[in-house]
């Protein structure tokens, strides 16, 4: 395939002769420095000038030093920074005519025309109100004398581009928030290491975090920590409540279960839109149960913090697109916001997206709560699913009978987030009314009939466990098929849930291949695709990848710290991913590498020369520290003892390396948030359609029960 031309591309959208300028406003969030660089380094490439506005509207109205220009370096090293570096602050003046009059005298001055605004849903619509006055306000300046008419009719349309920074994800239109990732990597962090001390005492706790109109956070916490009890504003609980989550919590601690997480939004309210607090969730449980119970609310630690993977992923891209959507506008054109659909950085009407998040809490506040759960997406409708199929066992007798049997198994590298696919595919599939059984060690385990029934408490706690609790191996099934049909008849096994990398798909293709031989193998397939890599085709992301990003981010942040002492320094990182260069390519970008070299995109002594220079220059301003990242499989030539050794020698005199391989701790921890969400919500799926396959395919043939089943599932 040819690769496209971005040159040209890019020089039908120059930015010559166009100002940008960038601010943060409202609340602060994770990544919106990541943001403020991709706008500032876009647009500077396009040709445009671009300018920070500091202390966000305050700051516009204020004006002077407020505003200046930024340049390609002035933006370095903000990528591992938490908050804005640039300022937030509520601004009254800018409410009023006479303040936005005064923000508007100042832009003109600057020339700027191009807004790109970062903030919640009150901050864009004080910029679509500032949009629409503008021609106004430069009229009222013309007369004033403040501008001459020239400049109006320069100036004559202000162009409006919104990216939303915000942890609660309380915006409709976007699937997630700038700064919301890394609120969920505190959130999850604290209840961790709370899990550790409630075992330890058989306790009770009640952790209260952020989202005052929006249950997001707490209900993807409770998701991604095995949560007990969720209690959020967008779905209150049913009268009686109360009896049910104690009953709950006295169930589980009768299953050996030594604690209880309950998680409570700040805004969670009752169905009489009365609030429910931490301590009356407390003191319900002391006086009900008699449970040793405690109270953790997070409060603004969920705000702080270095940014996550995800964040400064998404809000680089969101920053970019930001900047091509300036440079395409029209002077009819309407003001848009950045927003995340999937996987992809879309362009939404800015005002319908604000009307709609406003439409939630009117909904909210009418008691139409099954509405408000509509309104805010089908990914928090797909989470609070997901939740309840998980978190409430149904009785025994309320199960449905399905006669069917499901095995799991884990197949190749370890990948963080596996557990969580296990803990979800076993309860989903005990709720669908199958029988569940886990296997040992792969197809090597099945070979061997290291398979055991599993039931709903056998897989308690496994959400936030690391690596894989069932063992793993890259045993191809080829060479042992013939003892994996005895095994598969021997327990009656009517579909098979693979979790695993680009393994799991070539074990599946063989047993496709061996059906004609073993009819036990005619039966739904499905593989879960579980690998740091990346690499399963047919799936934009796998089970496993965005923890290892995190953990390659996190390395890269502390050792570009610990040349922050010292003068002119580069570094080479390996990481792994085979012949896959998502975790390379992804996590330079994360992290603000120099060079990034991956297998996909060839690369000769030419390319390392330029990249050497161009270090070389870099080092000549006050920015002195280089980070360049090599995916293991890129080249076999240009190993990463090769690049030293050619950086060390050809910047002697001017800058000195290091270098450092990973290895396997990108293999290693606890899966992130976004990884046992992610685990957890395609194992749901998954099993799902395992279930309408076998009721689609089941047939009564006499006494035999005949399961016709040729596909093999990608997600």
């Amino acid at each position: 395939m040819a690769q496209p031309d971005n040159k040209k591309f890019f020089e039908n959208l120059s930015g010559a002769g166009k100002a940008i300028a960038v601010l943060t406003s409202g609340g602060d969030a994770q990544g919106m420095n990541a943001a403020v660089r991709a706008v500032v380094r876009m647009g500077i490439y396009v040709g445009a000038k671009v300018y920070f506005i500091h202390e966000g509207y305050q700051g516009m109205v204020d004006g002077g030093d407020n505003i200046q220009e930024a340049t390609w370096e002035s933006v370095s090293s903000m990528l591992q920074v938490g908050g804005t570096v640039i300022g937030s602050a509520r601004c009254k003046e800018f409410r009023t005519h006479e303040g936005r009059l005064q923000a508007a005298h100042n832009l003109v001055q600057h020339g700027i025309t191009n807004l790109c605004v970062i903030g919640g849903d009150g901050s864009l619509t004080g910029a679509n109100l500032f949009r629409e006055e503008w021609s106004g306000l430069l009229a009222e300046l013309v007369q004033q004398g403040l501008i001459s008419e020239e400049a109006a009719e320069q100036y004559s349309v202000l162009h409006i581009v919104g990216m939303v920074g915000s942890i609660d994800n309380d915006f409709c239109g976007t699937d997630m928030t700038i700064g919301t990732d890394s609120a969920l990597h505190r959130i999850i962090e604290v209840v961790d290491a709370i899990m550790t001390t409630a075992q330890s005492h058989q306790r009770t706790f009640v952790l209260e975090v952020m989202g005052r109109h929006c249950g997001y956070l707490a209900l993807v916490s409770a998701l991604a920590c095995g949560a007990d009890w969720v209690l959020i504003p967008e779905m209150p609980p049913e009268d009686g409540w109360e009896e049910k989550m104690c009953e709950k919590l006295s169930a589980n601690r009768a299953g050996m279960k030594r604690l209880n997480i309950i998680i409570v939004a700040e805004g969670a309210i009752d169905r009489n839109n009365k609030p429910i607090t931490t301590e009356h969730v407390k003191d319900l449980v002391v006086r009900s149960l008699g449970f040793d119970t405690r109270v953790t609310i997070l409060g603004h630690v969920q705000r702080g913090g270095t940014p996550s993977a995800f964040d400064r992923i998404l809000a680089s891209r969101m920053g970019g697109e930001a900047v091509l959507a300036l440079l395409e506008t029209t002077a009819n054109t309407a003001a848009c916001v950045v927003s995340l659909c999937g996987n992809q950085a879309v362009r939404l009407p800015l005002m319908e997206c604000v009307q709609m998040t406003q439409e939630v809490q009117k909904a909210m506040d009418e008691k139409r709560f099954e509405d408000a759960v509509k309104l805010r997406g089908r990914s928090f409708e797909n989470n609070l699913r997901t939740y309840k199929l998980l978190a409430h066992r149904k009785p025994e007798s309320d199960l449905p009978r399905s006669n069917f049997n499901v095995a799991v198994l884990n197949v190749g590298a370890p990948a963080a987030g596996m557990n969580a696919a296990v803990r979800s595919a076993v309860r989903v599939g005990i709720s669908e009314g199958h029988k569940m059984f886990a296997v040992n060690d792969g197809f090597e385990g099945f070979s061997k009939g290291q398979i055991k029934e599993f039931k709903w408490g056998d897989v308690g706690g496994w959400t936030g466990q690391g690596g894989s609790l069932l063992g793993t191996k890259r045993t191809l099934p080829a060479k042992h098929t013939e003892k994996i049909a005895e095994q598969i008849r021997k327990y009656n096994i009517n579909a098979l849930l693979v979790i695993g990398g680009f393994e799991a798909l070539e074990c599946l293709l063989q047993l496709c291949e061996a059906r004609a031989t073993y009819e036990e193998l005619c039966i739904p397939l499905c593989v879960l695709p579980a690998t740091i890599s990346n690499n399963v085709p047919g799936t934009d992301l796998s089970i496993g990848a965005d923890t290892a990003l995190n953990a390659i981010v996190e390395t890269c942040d502390r050792i570009k710290q610990s040349a922050s002492g010292t003068k002119r320094r580069v570094f080479i990182i390996e990481t792994m991913g085979g012949y896959c260069g998502y975790l390379a390519s992804v996590g330079g970008l994360a992290a603000g590498a120099d060079a990034v070299y991956i297998y996909e995109e060839p690369f000769d002594i030419r390319d390392l020369q330029a990249n050497v220079e161009h270090l070389t220059e870099k080092m000549k301003t006050s920015i002195q520290r280089g980070l360049v990242l090599r995916n293991e499989n890129s080249n076999v030539n240009y190993t990463t003892d090769f690049i030293y050794q050619l950086y060390s020698e050809e910047g002697k005199g001017v800058f000195d390396c290091r270098k450092n391989v990973l290895g396997h701790m990108q293999q290693g921890g606890a899966p992130s948030p976004f990884d046992r969400n992610f685990g957890t919500k395609i194992a749901a799926k998954a099993m799902q359609w395992i279930s309408k396959k076998l009721q689609e395919s089941y047939r009564q043939d006499d006494a035999d029960n005949i399961y016709i089943s040729s596909l093999l599932f990608k997600l």
